[in-house]
């Protein structure tokens, strides 16, 4: 469908201003605030642990990665992999929020979804692989 200044329009909207592919959170501090509420829900032991982490939000993923969408993805050692006090650069969670805002339909349907995904990918740091966190549930 054209508008009167012949521009083509990329999608459709719903009557609350919505768009039809997913939830936007309108800026990416607002995704941010997700992320670090995602963090802060994790029980104070656990965050004793995650020492020498850095959590960071981009908007997608420089490449697709086989079998879906990638939401989040750690770059480190192991915590389960790493000598007694080895020296390390910091390791890293990145949280992609475009991928994210493209599966959720409502605010909680996407804070529901960052939580797993933190949840998913400090698992990783905690060295659980994928295979174990199908099954628990959290694959």
């Amino acid at each position: 469908m054209d508008d009167r200044h012949a521009r083509r329009r990329r999608r459709t909207v719903d009557p609350r201003g919505r768009p039809s592919d997913g939830y936007r959170t309108l800026d990416g501090a607002r995704f941010e605030r997700l992320v670090a509420d995602a963090l802060d829900s994790l029980p104070a032991g656990l965050q004793a642990y995650l020492d020498n982490v850095d959590v960071v939000v981009e908007d997608v993923p420089d490449v697709d990665r086989e079998g879906g969408v990638l939401l989040g993805l750690y770059e480190g050692i192991p915590q389960t992999e790493r000598a007694w006090g080895q020296a390390a650069l910091p390791d890293r969670i990145t949280v992609f929020r475009r991928p994210h805002e493209l599966r959720a339909r409502t605010k909680r349907e996407l804070a529901e979804l960052v939580r797993e995904t933190v949840v998913h990918e400090i698992a990783h740091h905690f060295g659980i692989d994928d295979d174990r966190l199908d099954d628990l549930g959290w694959g």
